[in-house]
């Protein structure tokens, strides 16, 4: 296998946001059972939150971007992309061919970099960052490797 089709980045709500939200469920413990019945309910917010965080992410592959949300997947090859758009906070979108946006959950500005790698240079790397890694040498061009040539 080679490799480019190893590359794959996941970007994802960091771990550490568990950590949060049990402090939440410990912080709802004087509230919930007070006497006043059915306040456990409010259990519902933190169970929520630990399933946001489990399912967003967004999956970069050569093959193309996989969104998931709390309720929705969506897979988006690379040739159904036009571009990259950024709004002020910093956050991506895909724009799509028909001009339609879609946000990309997870992904930031200092990630661009990340997702010209893995799409082999379809993203534009706006920093040239990755330019020297993504220019083929011209044995690889060939499918020669170094040593056959040499």
């Amino acid at each position: 296998m080679t490799e480019q089709k190893l590359r794959k980045a996941v970007f994802r709500i960091p771990a550490i946001s568990y950590l949060a939200i049990v402090f939440l469920m410990v912080c709802l413990i004087p509230v919930s059972f007070n006497g006043v019945p059915g306040l456990w309910a409010l259990y519902v917010v933190p169970l929520v939150l630990i399933v946001f965080v489990a399912r967003t992410r967004t999956i970069a592959t050569p093959q193309g971007l996989d969104i998931r949300t709390l309720f929705g997947h969506r897979d988006v090859p690379w040739e159904a992309l036009k571009g990259l758009a950024i709004t002020r906070r910093s956050k991506v979108r895909a724009v799509l061919t028909d001009d339609s946006q879609l946000p990309l959950p997870t992904v930031r500005t200092r990630h661009i970099p990340v997702l010209s790698l893995v799409s082999d240079g379809r993203v534009a790397d706006p920093t040239g960052l990755t330019d020297e890694l993504t220019k083929k040498s011209p044995a690889e061009a060939t499918g020669d490797s170094p040593e056959e040539t040499a």
